[in-house]
């Protein structure tokens, strides 16, 4: 995984400190200098306005603001904004310093393992951390949080969808609390039972756990994966691999549910035993492809 390393100034105890963050890189499209922004009348405070980029008007969100976070107003930074396409929707993220992209291994992204906080920072924005040198910490924020926020996601299926009930149950891979909800709502709104990992390592203990439970029968009672792509420990494509090399699972279909929305995901999806990759998130395009997957195992 490559991420985006950016720092955000912070001033607490009458200290200075610098926050470590990150973003996957195949979300980020450029980064560039702080533009002139037209103000939002009635937006949340950490809206700062929205600006005319080569034809598309896009939000700019300062992340400082959303994260809660008091800016020392002593110190000199140069704002960066990070234009970001995730959720099929382009974003604009200030923040205090772009300084380098990194690559790590999942393997040594941790979930948040903070007892409620970091800081202001609710742990809930937070899908993951990892050491880099220093012994600083980088913290990856779950940015869907803000597209859920601003009321990007419509996790309502229409009315004439609705009349089809599924039965079953359906796992669901997500380290995003916000994303695994709304999946969940949606699922059990169309008759699933739901189970819920967090990441890749823990949906394979799901699916250990459901085999002992229901046996070889577990091709038939559980119908689909719903797996997130981003996710620390094992990305959704590693444990999709795994799933689909072991012949006790290899025939529950996969279903790819994330917020990258590139070919090159796609593909790699494809590549991994997918079913099909949706982004982010169209609730009756979902619906349309469960429906589809589905189908023949009801």
């Amino acid at each position: 995984m490559e991420l985006v390393d950016f720092r955000i100034m912070k001033l607490e105890d009458g200290k200075v400190y610098e926050g470590v963050y990150g973003i996957n890189v195949a979300k980020v499209n450029e980064i560039i200098r702080l533009p002139k922004l037209t103000e939002l009348p009635g937006a949340p405070d950490f809206v700062e306005g929205v600006f005319d980029l080569r034809g598309t008007v896009i939000p700019i969100i300062n992340l400082a603001n959303w994260m809660g976070v008091e800016v020392p107003t002593n110190y000199k930074i140069k704002p960066r904004v990070i234009i970001t396409e995730f959720n099929n929707v382009l974003i604009g993220f200030v923040v205090h310093e772009a300084k380098r992209i990194r690559r790590v291994s999942w393997k040594n992204i941790e979930p948040a393992h903070f007892s409620s906080n970091y800081g202001n920072l609710d742990r809930n924005k937070i899908t993951g951390t990892t050491r880099i040198e220093g012994d600083h910490v980088l913290l990856i924020l779950d940015l869907e949080s803000i597209v859920e926020e601003l009321g990007f996601y419509k996790p309502e299926v229409t009315s004439e969808r609705q009349g089809v009930k599924f039965d079953g149950l359906a796992l669901v891979l997500d380290d995003s609390a916000i994303a695994r909800k709304i999946v969940r709502e949606t699922l059990e709104n169309m008759g699933f039972t739901v189970v819920e990992a967090i990441d890749g390592e823990a949906g394979i203990e799901r699916l250990e756990n459901l085999y002992e439970a229901y046996g070889d029968r577990l091709n038939h009672e559980l119908k689909v994966i719903i797996s997130d792509v981003e996710m620390p420990q094992m990305d959704g494509f590693h444990f999709a691999t795994k799933v689909k090399e072991d012949k006790r699972f290899a025939k529950i279909p996969i279903i790819f549910n994330s917020s990258i929305s590139d070919q090159f995901s796609a593909e790699r999806g494809r590549e991994a035993g997918g079913e099909a990759y949706l982004v982010k998130y169209d609730a009756n395009s979902f619906y349309e492809e469960i429906a589809r997957v589905v189908g023949g195992k009801q």
